[in-house]
Order: structure tokens, then C-alpha cells, then sequence
């Protein structure tokens, strides 16, 4: 099966094979797999900057969500790839949309700790007012976490 293909080569950071499969069949760039994630999301997750950067030259899927309302960027933030966060930014990828618990790129990167990502965020427009399903906005996640550096870059 050509979709399992494709995530496979995404998973092991095989871009040749990537670029391969979709010139040979360009709908697989709107595919999704078990867990509802397309191909730029899973790419994104396991830091392929390359290959997320071939997806992002084909038809848009920059803020797909997967099957528990997050986007490409929302993965970066707590995995604390900020290349590909700039990247992904540059590109257009919507730095305020929240998932189905409310949860923003904003609060993902103070959750986790990734001060550089959170200043790119706050750079490009991300709200530290918006509040997830429990009522908490980003900093409100930072203090929870014991992370004074990261509760300061709000309380400037």
C-alpha cells in the first residue's frame, strides 16, 4: 500500500523515497495514518526538516490537525524543534489554533520548556491570553512545571 509507504519512508527520514511516492501519486500528500496524522505532522515530529520541506513545495496541509486536534507546529513546540517552528511560521502555519483540549503552540512550548520557541511564537503573533479546555493559558503551564525562566518571558 502506497500510504503505508509513504509514512514509513517519513518515519525512517528516507526524502528521495518520499519525493518518489508522491510524484508518483501526488493525492498521497492528504493521506493520514492511524493516529490521523498527515504527512507533514509526522514528518515535523520526527524533525525532518527536509522532508517536511518537500511536503510544504506540494498543496497546503500546514495547520491539518490530527486525530486529537493538533497541527504540525503543536508538535514541534514540545519536541522542541525550532528550526522547523521558524520554518513552519514562514510558511504560514496559523500560531493560535487550538487543539480539542484548547491547547496552543504557545502553551505545548511553555509546558516543555522551549524558551527559543515560545519567544518565536510570542514574535509572530501567538496570544498568551488564550486559555485551554481547563481554563490555563501558557504561563499558567510554565508555573505549574517549576520553570521560573520560562513564567519570566510572560511576566516581562
Amino acid at each position: 500500500m502506497k500510504t503505508d509507504q509513504l509514512f514509513d519512508a517519513i518515519r525512517i527520514g528516507e526524502t528521495a523515497q518520499v519525493e518518489s511516492l508522491l510524484n508518483e501519486n501526488p493525492e498521497l500528500i492528504h493521506e493520514k495514518d492511524a493516529r490521523g496524522s498527515t504527512p507533514l505532522l509526522l514528518a515535523t515530529y520526527y524533525g525532518h526538516m527536509t522532508i517536511a520541506e518537500v511536503l510544504m513545495q506540494r498543496e497546503g496541509t500546514i495547520n491539518a490537525k490530527d486525530a486529537s486536534g493538533n497541527t504540525a507546529l503543536m508538535g514541534v513546540c514540545f519536541k522542541g524543534y525550532p528550526e522547523i517552528a521558524k520554518m513552519l511560521i514562514q510558511k504560514g502555519a496559523d500560531v493560535n489554533v487550538q487543539n480539542f483540549n484548547g491547547a496552543t503552540a504557545l502553551i505545548y512550548a511553555a509546558t516543555f520548556n522551549q524558551k527559543d520557541i515560545i519567544q518565536l511564537l510570542l514574535q509572530n503573533g501567538a496570544d498568551p491570553e488564550l486559555k485551554d479546555s481547563r481554563g490555563l493559558k501558557a504561563v499558567d503551564h510554565a508555573k505549574m512545571q517549576g520553570l521560573k525562566d520560562i513564567v519570566n518571558i510572560f511576566e516581562k
